[in-house]
């Protein structure tokens, strides 16, 4: 096996990516929108404020495309607005649930006959990969 690197990291990422596209793709939602969904559903902020703060960090983007983002699911019906705070439409609950359930799908099948123990090391490897990548991207260039 080769070393844990960008290249391999990389393949990953696109990989997995590839996947998921396969399931957004005919449900009105890109990998944007999908993680905008994702966001309101887990209740992440209490405030459209938050939302759009946890959005920009999730999506390394400038606020203008989270608001965009969230804009977009607004008009599609999937999310709504109202006293300071968005959540999910019905529309939006099943929409993100019939996704959720073909991902877990996926997931399972990619995961199936990898030691747990194997799962738990690479998953406190990347956590510690994304978190030491975040403090060098908040730090000024």
């Amino acid at each position: 096996m080769p070393p844990l690197n960008p290249q391999v990291l990389g393949q990953a990422e696109n990989a997995l990516r590839a996947l998921l596209e396969r399931h957004l793709a005919g449900t009105g939602l890109d990998y944007q929108r999908w993680v905008a969904l994702s966001l309101v559903r887990a209740s992440v902020a209490s405030a459209d404020g938050e939302l759009f703060d946890h959005l920009r960090s999730a999506l390394k983007v400038d606020e203008s495309i989270a608001r965009a983002a969230i804009a977009d699911l607004v008009l599609a019906g999937f999310v709504e607005s109202g006293g300071g705070r968005i959540q999910l439409t019905g529309a939006g609950a099943k929409r993100h649930a019939d996704i959720k359930a073909r991902i877990d799908d996926t997931i399972r099948d990619l995961y199936k006959n990898i030691p747990a123990t194997d799962l738990d090391v690479a998953g406190r490897v990347l956590v510690q990969l994304a978190t030491r990548a975040n403090a060098m991207l908040d730090r000024a260039p």
